[in-house]
């Protein structure tokens, strides 16, 4: 059974920075391709980044790059999302996801290539 836990949202002040996590457990992660997707209230969900499972290719979306860094420790089945410079446009409930199909690269954050959804972990910044 696959799960996807996430961890380390919050509520930080604009300019501030969090940590994500999403620990996972029963999937192969090591040839896995994984994301972070958003959703704010009234909103669609949105993707947000991909890495690729060896780390070597990663995607943003415009109006994160430049400050979301996400990466992954395969070692740990863990994938992380580094979040600096926070605007209050960034509140949202964040979810990992993963891809049911081994491999594959980020040149985009489509959810329809993702099978696999945790619960999300809420991201609330203050003006």
């Amino acid at each position: 059974q696959v799960q996807l836990v996430e961890s380390g949202g919050g509520l930080v002040q604009a300019g501030g920075f969090l940590r994500l996590s999403c620990t996972t457990s029963g999937l192969a992660f090591t040839t896995t391709k994984m994301a972070w997707f958003r959703q704010a209230p009234g909103k669609e969900r949105e993707g947000v980044s991909c890495i690729s499972p060896s780390s070597a290719s990663t995607y943003y979306a415009g109006s994160v790059k430049g400050r979301f860094t996400i990466s992954r420790d395969n070692a740990a089945n863990t994938l992380y999302l580094q979040m600096n410079s926070l605007k209050p446009e960034d509140t949202a409930m964040y979810y990992c996801a993963a891809r049911r199909t081994p491999w594959g690269i980020c040149n985009s954050v489509d959810q329809t290539d993702f099978a696999y959804w945790g619960q999300g972990t809420q991201v609330t910044v203050s003006s």
